[in-house]
């Protein structure tokens, strides 16, 4: 049986679901971290990278969660 797509199929296959779960843990615990240690540091400027490098997990987040709400959805 031959699959010839004309198109992209509109789905997330397991192996893509995988590498978004992966890449969602990673960022949300970089996340959790950076976010805490803003509280428990005194330098600002040490305050400052971690309060952008903590935009920016949380970023990468929304990112992979409105792939998966799209579902995979390509246009």
């Amino acid at each position: 049986m031959e699959n010839n797509f004309n198109a992209v199929p509109n789905m997330i296959s397991c192996k893509d679901l995988d590498y978004l779960s992966d890449m969602f843990n990673w960022n949300y615990g970089a996340y959790k971290s950076s976010s805490n240690a803003i509280n428990s540091v005194n330098d600002s400027e040490i305050k400052d990278m971690l309060s952008k490098a903590s935009n920016v997990f949380q970023g990468n987040i929304s990112k992979i969660l409105n792939i998966l709400n799209e579902g995979g959805n390509n246009e």
